[in-house]
């Protein structure tokens, strides 16, 4: 009898604190060290892919057909650390909004525990990323310099359901193709690691972005979900089209113009993309977030 004077906004608090000391709890049972679980020491084993070559942006092409085995991993190796930049550049950018969105909040509150414990999580996992591109022989991977001007923007202004969903499309997008990393023998085994490790600390993170974007639209007027679901589509776009850098190839030692071109063209990535999407099309249409204008945007990024 007494559950049901509970107000459902009160109950909708009491599921949202569940959710919070769950995820809480989780991260102090499985966590990780990269400091000391990464086997930093060892030399880089150019046997070796530094990716599942099938994710190569080349993978498939006449191009690839021509290179030598050796062309191959180096190649993956320098895809790979520039996928490891891209999220140190997005992982930065989130852990900036999360923060911010916790500024005044109430500090018991197990949300804004779990807030700060993703933060930690990701302040490691950026750590870890950079010193695998290093010891994957790999110089400082970018985005375009508009790229990085936008990101310092959407950081600034970026609030409630489109921070959170623009960082569950990010995770997401690495969580698929780690997965196939973390399994496949052929990749370095200190990347294997890497990526384990954040697949596993960041199915936590998935979580608390999902259950934030639905709380976050329950309040949502027609113009607020139309405009976040583009503002969404559009940081989506840069943060997929930036993963791997065009610098790569020139790395490698291939021809950047022809690998350009090649890579542009190449279907199988873009279907490995797609398919690598299929659940998180699925959650943002649950949410009503794939407006015509968002749909336009993923499907040139080849995420729909």
């Amino acid at each position: 009898m007494a559950s049901s004077t509970v107000r459902p906004e009160d109950r909708d608090r009491l599921d949202e604190h569940d959710v919070a000391r769950r995820l809480l709890e989780s991260s102090a049972k499985l966590s990780y060290d990269p400091a000391t679980e990464v086997d930093w020491d060892t030399p880089l084993d150019k046997d070796f892919h530094g990716a599942s070559p099938e994710w190569s942006t080349l993978y498939g092409t006449a191009y690839w057909n021509e290179l030598t085995d050796a062309q191959r991993k180096e190649l993956t190796r320098q895809e790979a650390a520039s996928v490891a930049s891209t999220g140190i550049w997005f992982e930065m950018i989130l852990q900036q909004m999360v923060l911010r969105d916790i500024y005044t909040t109430d500090a018991t509150d197990p949300r804004f525990q779990w807030a700060l414990t993703e933060i930690a999580d990701e302040c490691r996992h950026s750590i870890m990323f950079a010193r695998g591109a290093a010891k994957l022989g790999a110089t400082a991977y970018r985005p375009r310099r508009a790229v990085v001007e936008l990101g310092r923007a959407f950081k600034t202004l970026a609030f409630g359901e489109a921070a959170y969903a623009a960082i569950l499309v990010a995770e997401e997008v690495l969580d698929v193709m780690q997965r196939d990393w973390m399994r496949d023998e052929r990749v370095v085994p200190f990347v294997r690691t890497i990526n384990n490790i954040h697949v596993v600390e960041e199915s936590r993170h998935m979580k608390f972005a999902r259950d934030e974007t639905r709380r976050r639209l329950r309040s949502a007027g027609p113009v607020r979900r139309q405009l976040n679901a583009f503002v969404i589509a559009v940081a989506s776009y840069f943060i997929v089209t930036s993963m791997v850098n065009r610098e790569v190839y020139a790395n490698a030692g291939l021809d950047t113009r022809r690998a350009l071109a090649e890579a542009g063209a190449n279907e199988h990535h873009k279907s490995l993309m797609r398919s690598s999407c299929s659940g998180l099309m699925e959650f943002l249409a649950s949410a009503r977030l794939l407006t015509g204008p968002a749909l336009a945007l993923y499907r040139r990024a080849n995420l729909i």
